[in-house]
């Protein structure tokens, strides 16, 4: 009788792979019959398709046999982004749509039983995957989503905001009907990002404390992770709260690849474009939630922390699987998730920004409050983390509380511009150097570019062997040595520098 081909796009990861939805209608008992691999949200679209088109006044073909197919059969589809796709294939095979006017299009989107089209997650997922293949593809999409799609350089995004809009602009060429003048419920959406200047918390709120916000700094240059430790209501969150303010405006690349996996989430907002983010999960939060899972799998919150801050207050509290699940991700930048079904890879270049009481009443070594804790339970309380996920975090620092009286008297500090502006140097000289940033250095890069001095060296072996530190350890301190020295604008580094990044491994174990 009739047959049809829409294109649309399946997410597989961060990837949008291609899916041809074909549509063929052919005499028999009336059926709708859905194949391709297809979840139960997509399954669900037969009702939704049959009540859309039925209310935006077009022909259902109730008296024929519907077969759908989503093709390739043996790739997993969920969501009801298939909705729209499947009601034009449906049109299209009933000749109330032109099929040859859909070739070079792609269509995705939610419909409402009344036809209105609904957001769908992974649109700038599909723009990414069209401009990576380099493929000229207009892409119809509803009100948000085209939005998000359009960011990607060169995308041809049309918003369409009723089933009706996107039936007008296919009508077949014999049909009466005047052409469609561009109007709201259809119109082409400009590949313009928000110009909207990026915007953080003023490390200058935060009164005192040089000793941490001079940390935030070494590890904002060379792209470090850090551990505060302190008693409760020292101002560990308002630091970790404002360290995403010290570091470089993101790249158009990098904000395309964060905001892809926000969309992917559903998270994305574009008043958050290029804006680095700053994810801060529950204590109570599983490994699943941090790394990511499920099936289909999803991006975790490391993965919606790429090219961001991840932090973790209370960090003991966390599960002890969920902590080791971040061993892996903290040196390799990415997370592959395997299933048995398929194997997704996210990637999670995240900066580590984590905070401690020093014991579980908090209060120890602290001169305004006694200690109530036994020496067992702190050291049950300190051993919840593991000494290879503590060797992994370069830089530990004490913040202890201000008394009261001194932090009415004390005055406000540099603001994050000022130090913004020396941690961009420091980031500039390091990619000058050596292509990327300190924390980044392996193996021969680390002794091609460190530049020691005699003096340093020496210094270095006799603190090590007595320190008893890894050889992981060793190289975390001399790649937060050649931060600090990028800081300082030094070419070598010097004891001076290694000194100050040993007093950050005083917690290591």
């Amino acid at each position: 009788m009739g047959l049809s081909l829409v294109q649309s796009r399946a997410l597989l990861g961060l990837d949008a792979a291609a899916v041809t939805v074909e549509v063929h209608l052919a005499n028999g008992l009336p059926s709708f019959t859905l194949v391709g691999l297809a979840d139960v949200e997509v399954k669900e679209a037969r009702e939704r398709v049959r009540s859309a088109i039925q209310n935006a006044g077009l022909e259902f073909p109730h008296n024929k046999k519907i077969t759908v197919n989503l093709a390739p059969a043996d790739l997993p589809k969920d969501s009801g982004r298939f909705d729209l796709p499947i009601a034009i294939g449906i049109l299209a095979a009933s000749g109330q749509v032109d099929a040859g006017r859909l070739a070079g299009h792609e269509f995705a989107g939610e419909l409402s039983l009344s036809g209105e089209l609904r957001p769908i997650r992974g649109a700038l997922a599909m723009s990414l995957a069209l401009h990576a293949q380099h493929q000229p593809t207009r892409l119809v999409l509803p009100p948000q989503s085209a939005e998000e799609a359009a960011l990607v350089p060169g995308a041809h995004v049309y918003r369409a905001l009723h089933l009706l809009d996107v039936v007008r602009h296919f009508l077949p060429a014999a049909s009466d009907a005047p052409p469609p003048e561009p109007g709201p419920g259809w119109s082409i959406v400009q590949a313009a990002a928000p110009t909207a200047v990026a915007h953080y918390d003023d490390l200058a709120d935060v009164k005192g404390h040089s000793g941490a916000k001079r940390a935030l700094e070494i590890a904002a240059a060379g792209g470090h992770s850090l551990l505060m430790t302190g008693p409760p209501g020292s101002g560990k969150s308002m630091l970790a709260h404002r360290f995403a303010g010290l570091l470089p405006p993101m790249s158009v690349d990098e904000a395309l690849q964060s905001a892809a996996i926000a969309s992917l989430a559903g998270r994305f907002s574009l008043a958050r474009w290029a804006l680095r983010p700053t994810c801060s999960p529950h204590h109570s939060a599983s490994a699943v939630a941090l790394v990511g899972g499920g099936s289909p799998p999803r991006p975790g919150e490391i993965s919606l922390a790429h090219h961001g801050v991840l932090f973790l207050d209370e960090l003991p509290e966390f599960a002890r699987a969920a902590l080791e699940a971040l061993r892996e991700p903290l040196e390799t930048g990415t997370i592959t998730i395997s299933r048995a079904a398929r194997r997704c890879e996210f990637p999670a270049r995240f900066q580590l920004i984590a905070a401690m009481n020093p014991c579980p009443c908090g209060y120890l070594g602290a001169t305004h409050k006694p200690c109530r804790c036994t020496p067992d339970q702190v050291a049950r309380y300190q051993g919840r983390l593991s000494g290879p996920l503590m060797d992994r975090i370069d830089l530990h620092v004490d913040v202890p509380a201000i008394p009261a009286g001194d932090l009415l008297r004390e005055a406000s500090g540099e603001s994050t511009s000022d130090i913004r502006t020396r941690c961009i140097a420091a980031r500039e000289l390091a990619l000058l150097r050596q292509g990327n940033c300190n924390h980044a250095l392996q193996g021969k890069a680390i002794d091609r570019h460190l530049h020691l001095d005699d003096a340093a060296v020496k210094f270095l072996n006799i603190a090590a062997t007595r320190l008893g530190w890894s050889a992981r350890g060793t190289h975390r301190v001399l790649k937060v040595a050649r931060t600090i020295a990028d800081l300082a604008l030094a070419e070598s580094t010097q004891v001076t520098h290694l000194a100050e990044a040993m007093q950050y491994r005083n917690m290591a174990r």
